[in-house]
């Protein structure tokens, strides 16, 4: 019960980065360790489905390791419904100290990552440069406007479930992108069962796929995929700079304007120009203390592996 409570917070933390446009549930899902295992699971759904077909149900659920998933899921759908509102508040409220911990969060949480691959060479440099320009490119590209007719919501659907498990990207940041954000978040309100049923065909489709096929790429090119991985986590850090000044702005569902474009700047260009107090002391505290803490879960996971019988 012990270690599903655990599972169920990693969950909540995951669905808590979901939340914030830039910030990916992968990048929480490497820090706290299950990521290997996640892909892994998801990968194996549709193996558990052809044994579920044949009646080997008790089989179907071990290939699965669907009590993982529930478990997990549930924790990222708890803290979807609960914590979003609190998390989107503070963002527009204070968003400077927020995004300070995520930064910290983020920065120390790729480190922690590259010391997994074994060795550096030029073919690994290569992956993590690229790795950087991709993220970069994400968080500074202009939006388009895709259609909303079934393909593009299938097409989206795919994409931005892609992106919420892979570290660095975020899935709705891609929504915005695609211009699609607020159809999507219009037919969560409006229970739009026709849109959601698509775009959900997209998103079971887009995570089965791309859940094996990066699973199948960290097991034969583990060092060339976690290099590319941590650059998209460091590429990811353009996004979540504390102190920016807003280009364009866009209309959210709820008929507010929210920034779209942004450009980053330093703390005193920040105050210089929006007559606001950078809280710089306050911004380095909070990156600190992200740092902190993905170092005491790593420190708690590692204590963890040490007692005997202890289960992941």
């Amino acid at each position: 019960m012990k270690n599903y409570l655990l599972l169920f917070a990693k969950g909540i933390a995951m669905g808590a980065a979901d939340v914030v446009p830039g910030v990916s549930g992968g990048t929480v899902a490497f820090i706290s360790g299950i990521y290997d295992e996640l892909l892994r699971s998801i990968a194996s759904v549709p193996e558990a489905l052809l044994q579920l077909l044949r009646g080997r149900i008790v089989k179907a659920w071990q290939t699965a390791n669907a009590t993982f998933l529930l478990v997990l899921l549930s924790g990222i759908l708890t803290s979807i419904f609960s914590l979003a509102r609190l998390i989107t508040w503070l963002l527009a409220e204070h968003p400077i100290p927020v995004w300070s911990f995520f930064f910290g969060l983020i920065l120390v949480s790729s480190h922690l990552v590259a010391r997994e691959i074994t060795r550096w060479n030029w073919t690994r440099f290569a992956c993590f440069v690229l790795g950087i320009a991709f993220a970069w490119w994400i968080t500074v590209a202009s939006p388009v406007q895709w259609g909303n007719d079934p393909l593009s919501l299938f097409m989206a659907g795919a994409i931005a479930i892609c992106a919420m498990i892979l570290p660095g990207i975020s899935g709705s940041f891609l929504l915005v992108l695609m211009g699609l954000y607020a159809v999507v978040l219009g037919a969560v309100k409006t229970l739009d069962i026709a849109v959601l049923a698509v775009f959900a065909a997209g998103c079971l489709v887009g995570i089965l796929s791309f859940a094996r096929l990066l699973s199948w790429l960290l097991a034969r090119w583990r060092d060339l995929t976690l290099a590319f991985l941590v650059g998209l986590m460091l590429g990811s850090l353009n996004k979540v700079w504390p102190w920016k000044q807003t280009l364009t702005w866009r209309t959210d569902s709820h008929g507010q304007q929210t920034p779209l474009l942004q450009d980053n700047l330093l703390p005193a260009q920040f105050a210089q120009l929006s007559g606001q107090d950078a809280q710089l002391w306050l911004a380095i505290l909070l990156a600190v203390g992200g740092v902190v803490l993905v170092l005491g879960l790593e420190w708690l996971a590692g204590r963890k592996q040490q007692t005997p019988g202890a289960i992941e």
